[in-house]
Parts: structure tokens; C-alpha cells; sequence
């Protein structure tokens, strides 16, 4: 197979020309006849705006043709493989359970099943379908259900999300996710695009597959099912105790996977009172920030504005601040929506989830700000209660009913109250009450907001517009704690007892979850590596 990089397409053609294009392309740089070319697939695309009179599409195609080796050489051609994940065998045959359904004990679930252990995910919230209705029922309504949430249910946190599927991590398990995800329905072109992304309404349909798929190969998903005990005899995990619906039931085994989310607090304090090693970790707390779509694609994409091809615009902004802490967008979602992500009652907590189409008013951000240990008394969870105190009185500023208090960017940085909205309308539900969050966050997070919004607004001209909406309070992007684990073993402190995934603190995002995920099945096994190809990170 042959690669060929740095295909350059002026983004004004018709989508339906795109592959004769490409074709055209791939003739003249090989310099044959198109019966020459077996078949070409896309391999990457990415958008480079850099010229906003002149925005192109950006590809890399894999080509099959006949004597591929005499075009190797050729400016921008290269031989490639595949790299296929592969099944190995394992002696284990201990039945694990896994703790948590999002993407991390999904996919070590997954891996788990593929090698015939017949795994047992124990998950507290509801089935997807279940969880959506649960969900949908809160934005409208108010009424929380504590157990199954945007935090917590089939999928995790990241099935009420935009679904970006980027990670900054290089590994040889990630087309093994992309696949899954494809066969699961997403569409191929995840497999290629430069900045994946499914959408939260097709993630639905890929989370019920992938879990059907792990069924089909004899495990066994137990939802509305709570940890309520690890049981451990002599530092090994012996079994577990769990709850639904008020009784109770053992499970013994002696490997149990902690895929438990960023958001599961209680299940962090029970691992303490047993004496599981854990560490605070740096995470961030902010604001969701709304603007118009169409204005950032205005200064995203130029005269290319409004183009299909290119779709809804992105941002990724930073700031290094004054203070010593960083300032920083996190999980922009392109014609999305601010959504009530509350995991417990009298909170308020925002997320900001997309649909595929990427088709809404409005592009939202987290709008964050770096919070270190040293922050805190050293107490290893006292990140937890810093959280919670600042829902709690988002709560209580946007009128303790679960609307989330909302401020002007204008106001904001001219240290006054809102008392109206301007003409961006925010797209949070149950609804918002203007305010002054100041009444809601620390002076800290106060002071470093204002200084970042200025010093980002001079990367994306308009990102301090008076209009712009900011939401209180987002504090769920990553785990404020590290569950420690052995870098070989990938085992805690005690003995078959393996943390896993984001909420474990090793990872962030739904793909470097799921590759965690994979790599934890790998260790419980005690397979060392997979793959074929060149040497990679395993």
C-alpha cells in the first residue's frame, strides 16, 4: 500500500467531487492512468485555515496500485501498513468484574470478552436508552435522578457530550477503538479526520452496540447496580458486594477494574477508608462561555464561512497568566449546547455536548482556570469538597431549582451584575438567571477568568464580545485525584484491584479512556503487547 501526504483541495468545490478530485490528484502525482489505480482510501484530512482567503483541505490517501514499490520516493509518497490490533492468548480465566460503563470499562470489557473471560460490568446508572429519557427529563423538568445522569449511566460522561475523539496520546490501540466505534455505527470518516467527533445522538447507537457486542460474547452488564464494597483479604481483592434495588449480592473474583469516572465520589472515599494509595492531581474549574456560531466561523474561517465542506469552526485557546496559573479552553463543541451535567441533588454543574450535525445557534466552550493540591490542606480528597462548595452555590445564585446562574461577558469584566440577557441566548436547561458570579466563585477563579479572557481575545478577535454568555460553574473536566497503580502491573496497591481510565486520573477524553481501558485488560491478563507493524507505545 502506498501513502500519499499533503493532497491540497481548495475548500470551494461540491462534496460530491471530492474522491474524482482526489483521483485527478493521486494521476498526477504518481503520473499514471486512472486504470492504474486499483483503489485509494482516505487515510487523514484536516482543514488549514491559516489563509482566510484561501482555505484548503488537507489529505493524506492510501493507494492501492500495481508495483508500488517503483513510486516510493516520489515527494510526498511513502509504503505503509496496516496496523492491526491482535487477539493473544492468555491463561487467566478468572472471571473479573469491571466497575464502571464509559469508555474506559467498555473497552477493557470489550478486550476482556474477545479473550473469553466473560467479564461482569457493574455500572450504577441505567442503560442508555433508559439513561437518555432519565436525562432528557431533568433538562426539561428538574428532576435529577442522582444514579443515572450525565455522569453517570451506560456510556459515562462522555455519551452527553460533543464526542471529540482527539487525544494527544500516540498508540497502536487506537485504530482497534476507531474500528469498534465504526462497526458500532459511527461513521468512517472518524477513521480520517484530523478532529473526530460523533455527536452525542449517534453515540447513543454506538455505546448500546459495543456493550450488545460484549454480551454476545458471553459477558454480562449489570446496570443500576452499585459498588457498594470491595471485599479484601490479606492486600488481594477477594470479591465485591453490590446493591440493586436495595439487596445485596457477592461476587467473587480476584481481578476487579476500576473504570468509575471522574465524578464518583463516593466510590473515592470508600477506596480511602480501605487504604487504596491515592494522590491529588491538578485539575481546573471555570465557566462554560457561549458565543454565536457563526461569528466564530466568521474568524475561523474567513470568506469560507458557512461552507459545508468545512462545517462548524473550532477553537482551542490558552493563556499563561500573571498569577502563575494557566487559563484555557477545554471540550469546545461547534453549534452545541451548555447542559445541566448535576450528579447530586441542590447542585448545579454544566457540560457542553454537540450533535453530529454540529447545527445549533450557538459554539460554547469550558472556559477553565488551573487548580494545583497546593491549593488545598494536602487532605487527598479536599478537591472534592472545593467542588462541591462551588455547585452548591451555583445552585443556590441561580435560585436553587437547578437553574444555572449566567453572566454577561461585558459585566463580567466591568465587575457588575447582569440583569438581562443581550442577543446570544444561552442554551441551558431547565433556564438560567442572570446574576453576578462573583456570589458564586472564587476570587481566584474570579480574577484569573478576566485576565484570560483578554489575553484570548487577542488570538480570536470578538472572544470578549459584551454579549457572550457565561454559565456557572463547570468543575467535572477531569479527576481531581490519581488512584496509584504499578506502571507494570497496572495493579493499586492491593492486589488484582486495577484503576482505570480518566476517573483513575490516566487518562482524558473518551479515545486515551478507552485505549487505558484496553491496556488494563492487557495487564490483567498478563499479555505484554499487541500489534503488528513497527515498534510502538504499548
Amino acid at each position: 500500500m502506498l501513502r500519499i501526504s499533503n493532497i491540497k483541495l481548495r475548500a470551494d468545490f461540491e462534496p460530491s467531487k471530492e474522491n474524482s478530485l482526489l483521483a485527478q490528484k493521486i494521476q498526477k502525482i504518481l503520473k499514471v492512468k486512472k486504470d492504474k489505480i486499483v483503489s485509494f482510501t482516505i487515510s487523514k484530512k484536516s482543514i488549514d485555515a491559516r489563509e482566510k482567503n484561501n482555505v484548503q483541505l488537507v489529505y493524506s490517501v492510501d493507494v492501492e496500485i500495481e508495483n508500488e514499490k517503483s513510486y516510493v520516493g516520489i515527494k510526498n509518497v511513502s509504503s505503509c501498513e496496516p496496523v492491526e490490533y491482535m487477539i493473544k492468548k492468555t491463561n487467566k480465566t478468572t472471571r473479573p468484574v469491571v466497575v464502571g460503563s464509559g469508555p474506559a470499562g467498555l473497552f477493557c470489557a470489550l478486550i476482556l470478552a474477545e479473550h473469553g473471560l466473560n467479564p461482569i460490568i457493574v455500572e450504577q446508572g441505567m442503560d442508555v436508552d433508559r439513561r437518555k429519557v432519565a436525562v432528557e427529563k431533568f433538562w426539561k423538568d428538574g428532576v435529577l435522578e442522582t444514579n443515572s445522569n450525565v455522569q453517570f449511566g451506560e456510556g459515562g460522561a462522555g455519551t452527553f457530550s460533543d464526542g471529540k475523539l482527539t487525544t494527544g496520546i500516540k498508540n497502536t490501540r487506537i485504530p482497534k477503538v476507531f474500528k469498534e466505534f465504526v462497526e458500532a455505527g459511527a461513521p468512517r470518516e472518524i477513521s480520517y479526520l484530523s478532529k473526530p467527533h460523533i455527536g452525542t445522538d449517534i453515540l447513543i447507537t454506538v455505546v448500546r452496540n459495543i456493550r450488545k457486542k460484549i454480551e454476545q460474547l458471553g459477558g454480562d452488564v449489570r446496570f443500576e447496580t452499585k459498588m457498594k464494597e470491595l471485599m479484601i483479604e490479606n492486600g488481594k481483592v477477594t470479591g465485591v458486594l453490590l446493591e440493586r434495588q436495595g439487596k445485596t449480592d457477592v461476587i467473587e473474583t480476584d481481578a476487579v477494574v476500576l473504570a468509575i469516572g471522574h465524578s464518583a465520589r463516593d466510590t473515592f472515599y470508600m477506596l480511602k477508608d480501605i487504604g487504596v494509595d491515592m494522590i491529588p492531581k491538578p485539575f481546573a474549574v471555570g465557566v462554560r462561555i457561549e458565543h454565536h456560531q457563526k461569528e466564530i466561523d466568521l474568524q475561523q474561517f474567513g470568506s469560507f464561512a458557512n461552507n459545508p465542506l468545512l462545517g462548524a469552526s473550532e477553537y482551542k485557546l490558552n493563556a499563561h497568566l500573571p498569577n502563575g496559573r494557566g487559563a484555557y479552553t477545554f471540550c469546545m463543541c461547534p453549534g452545541g449546547h451548555v447542559v445541566a451535567a448535576a450528579s447530586e441533588k441542590n447542585t448545579v454543574v454544566t457540560n457542553g455536548m454537540s450533535y453530529s450535525a454540529r447545527s445549533g445557534n450557538n459554539a460554547n466552550s469550558a472556559l477553565l482556570v488551573s487548580v494545583k493540591p497546593t491549593d488545598f490542606n494536602g487532605e487527598v480528597l479536599a478537591a472534592v469538597e472545593f467542588q462541591r462548595k462551588l455547585e452548591r452555590k451555583a445552585f443556590e445564585l441561580g435560585g436553587s431549582n437547578y437553574f444555572a446562574p449566567v453572566q454577561l461577558v461585558g459585566d463580567f469584566l466591568e465587575n457588575r451584575g447582569s440583569k438581562q440577557l443581550g442577543d446570544i441566548i444561552p442554551t441551558y436547561t431547565p433556564g438560567v438567571t442572570p446574576t453576578d458570579l462573583r456570589e458564586c466563585l472564587d476570587d481566584f477563579i474570579i480574577d484569573s477568568l478576566k485576565d484570560g479572557l483578554r489575553m484570548m481575545d487577542k488570538k480570536l478577535t470578538g472572544f470578549i464580545k459584551h454579549d457572550a454568555v457565561l454559565t456557572a460553574v463547570e468543575s467535572r473536566s477531569s479527576s481531581p485525584v490519581t488512584i496509584k497503580r504499578n506502571p507494570l502491573t497496572f495493579e493499586s496497591n492491593i492486589k488484582g484491584l486495577y484503576p482505570c481510565g480518566e476517573g483513575a486520573g490516566y487518562a482524558g477524553g473518551i479515545t486515551s479512556s478507552a485505549v487505558d481501558g484496553i491496556k488494563c485488560a492487557e495487564a490483567l491478563m498478563e499479555i505484554e503487547a499487541t500489534g503488528t507493524g513497527p515498534a510502538a507505545q504499548f
